[in-house]
């Protein structure tokens, strides 16, 4: 297995540099090949190992790459570990990347800069591959500053649109204020266990229970503050109540970035790092349970912003947003495997819808807002099928104990082991996972129905026009080269959409994905919820709860189901059957609305809390401190102090003899005068 996985990780490595380095010179063709071909090796060879695993024929390895850091008492190497956890992440990283690689082939076709966007999607999935294999909390660090990077590298990718910049450094910004909790986290667990070494931290953590330490001048349980700490860090990259206003912005990437990045796999990362350290989490109850309320709460936060959206894109952002919450309060109540079976389904679906979504905008010539599609289930009839299968599987249909699209069963697994956990912040996240469960349905057959049902509703769109005229278009393309709509004239001279289908390049990936979609639950949920062998000690198994989630009563296991249709439903009603009761409902509750549509303001109260705050601060610095107080008397006072008394020289240097001999007839006087007195 050693060679096997040593190709994995490295393959996208080799392959980004050759594109990233050798780029124009080597051309579209040669670094879009070279980056492909490298992530459907790692891809192809990754499924075995996952296999193995789940046969359980294959055996928990570390394989040594280099000696890294000797210092004193702080040793660590480089080493990749393969085991259940791992095998899972390669497969969902690997899969996605080579898809979303090949679906880059169709999609970007007209930008000119596909071996840099080639170049910067291996170099995020080896960066990504770097942190699910490490082995000491620095290689995960490592590996989670990689992704930072190369999703700044990724969503600011288009740097001439100014909105595609200043997302890049929203979400740089924000990841780097998780990541501070991040870092102190490690700095702690290191002075507590005195090593870096997972294994060997989850090995003595339990020893550690009960014990205190004293942090900002107060006592308290360490394993708590360890765990707090670091749980900061998942809320950054995972997107967070608190911690999330990056995501949604991060739509402004390329849509294929969308789908690798903000759906399946970077934003994981904090989930599996808590799954990863889940023996440590386990010591520390407080922590678990401030993990499992802002799951919660950032589970139903996002749903309810996700009903009001109008860009498809932002509407699937949002998605991403509560699925992740889901996972968080699961790993919070203690059912790690569900949390990851929810990864792993999720990956799958939503990776599915992104770029399902992208097909859509290419079809709709790089129109995002769902307001002007329409009646396009006739027009992109394959892509309609893809984002269905997609729909099915997040909105979790399915019919207990026969079949079920992916979500029925790792959400079904979720909401039974909060309510099975029978404290109140179990509870607290039934609930709050119910009603967004509600609100996931509403806002996913939403899409459906505007997308696919009704009457097109672009060719009399007064914004259609507008926007073939606008030079600054908002669509996914609308950069540099590319700031137009490419809406074609019609003989009377309005503006005429033509949707399209899409190349084979682009449905290829959304075909397979859709099997993922239609058929991961159900094939893996047994081996995810049920079996701790297949775990094979890679995560804390809890038997006690399994068994409870199981014996839960049937209302409880009938729940996600009841509200799922409950949400179809409505969405029919309200965007199908009658179409005018969204603008009533906006009509008569305005200011909830409004708030919803804001996204709770939390991009203006932050603004005013940091970033005006921030930026006076730096204006006052600036002002009257570089300009007003060390310009003024440092390079700008001296300058003044040389041009006065070069004016002062200048009046005695007349050029005349008499005055100079006066001069030194003075300077003799004075002299003189000194020497007697």
């Amino acid at each position: 297995m050693s060679t096997q996985i040593l190709i994995i990780v490295f393959a996208p490595l080799v392959a980004a540099l050759i594109a990233g380095l050798g780029n124009r010179m080597i051309g579209n063709v040669a670094a879009k090949s070279v980056t492909t071909a490298g992530l459907f090796l790692a891809a192809g060879l990754s499924w075995p190992i996952f296999l193995g695993f789940l046969s359980g024929t294959a055996t928990p390895e570390v394989v040594p790459v280099l000696k890294w850091v000797q210092s004193g008492t702080l040793t660590f190497d480089w080493a990749l570990r393969v085991d259940t956890m791992t095998a899972i992440m390669l497969v969902v990283i690997n899969s996605v990347s080579a898809l979303v690689h090949l679906y880059s082939w169709g999609y970007m076709e007209e930008d000119p800069d596909q071996p840099r966007f080639f170049a910067y999607l291996s170099l995020f999935t080896f960066a990504m591959l770097m942190l699910v294999t490490a082995d000491n909390l620095v290689q995960m660090f490592f590996g989670w500053e990689g992704v930072g990077l190369a999703s700044y590298l990724l969503i600011g990718f288009w740097f001439r649109k100014p909105s595609a910049g200043a997302a890049a450094i929203k979400a740089f910004v924000v990841n780097r204020v998780g990541d501070l909790g991040f870092m102190l986290g490690i700095f702690g667990t290191y002075l507590v266990f005195q090593t870096t070494s997972i294994p060997a931290i989850l090995e003595a953590a339990p020893a550690m229970s009960g014990s205190t330490i004293t942090f900002v001048g107060m006592r308290l349980y360490t394993m708590d503050i360890l765990c707090i700490l670091l749980f900061v860090g998942a809320m950054g990259k995972s997107a967070q109540l608190g911690l999330h206003t990056w995501l949604p912005d991060a739509m402004e990437g390329p849509t294929p970035v969308s789908a690798l990045i903000h759906a399946a796999t970077m934003v994981t990362a904090g989930v599996f790092m808590v799954c990863r350290l889940s023996p440590m989490f386990e010591t520390a109850p407080t922590a678990l349970m401030l993990v499992t309320i802002i799951g919660a709460a950032t589970c139903f936060f996002a749903a309810t912003i996700g009903t009001t959206q109008w860009d498809i894109k932002r509407v699937i952002a949002y998605s991403t947003c509560s699925q992740l919450g889901y996972m968080f309060f699961a790993a919070g109540v203690g059912a790690y495997g569900a949390a990851m079976f929810h990864l792993f389904t999720h990956a799958f679906f939503k990776a599915l819808l992104f770029l399902g979504a992208g097909s859509v905008i290419h079809a709709m010539h790089h129109e995002q807002d769902m307001r002007y599609y329409g009646g396009l289930r006739k027009h992109i009839p394959l892509t309609f099928w893809a984002m269905m299968a997609g729909t099915l599987a997040i909105t979790g249909v399915g019919i207990l104990g026969v079949f079920g699209f992916a979500g029925f069963y790792s959400k079904d697994a979720i909401l039974e082991a909060a309510y099975a956990r029978h404290n109140g912040a179990g509870q607290f996240a039934f609930w709050a996972g119910a009603i967004a469960a509600l609100l996931t349905s509403f806002y996913s057959w939403r899409l459906m129905f505007l997308t696919f049902w009704g009457k097109p509703r672009w060719d009399q769109s007064e914004h259609i026009q507008h926007a073939v005229h606008d030079d600054h278009g908002h669509g996914d393309h609308a950069h540099g080269h590319d700031d137009h709509h490419h809406a074609h004239a019609s003989d009377d001279g309005t503006a005429g959409y033509h949707p399209h289908e899409s190349p084979v390049s682009m449905l290829l990936p959304l075909g397979i994905l859709s099997l993922g979609a239609v058929l991961a639950g159900f094939v893996f949920h047994t081996q995810f919820i049920d079996s701790a062998s297949f775990w094979n000690g890679s995560i804390f198994y809890n038997e006690g709860l399994i068994h409870a989630m199981h014996g839960v009563p049937l209302w409880v296991k009938l729940t996600a189901t009841a509200v799922m249709l409950i949400g179809l439903a409505g969405a029919y009603v309200a965007y199908i059957a009658k179409p005018d009761i969204p603008g009533k409902f906006v009509g008569t509750f305005g200011a909830l609305h409004n708030f919803v549509f804001r996204k709770w303001y939390f991009d203006e109260l932050y603004d005013a809390i940091f970033v005006k705050p921030a930026f006076a601060l730096g204006r006052a610095f600036w002002k009257l401190g570089d300009i007003g107080t060390i310009d003024r008397f440092g390079p700008n006072g001296i300058a003044w102090v040389v041009e006065r008394s070069s004016v002062a020289a200048k009046a005695i240097q007349s050029g005349y003899v008499y005055t100079y001999a006066l001069i030194m007839l003075l300077g003799l006087v004075a002299a003189v005068t000194f020497v007697l007195l």
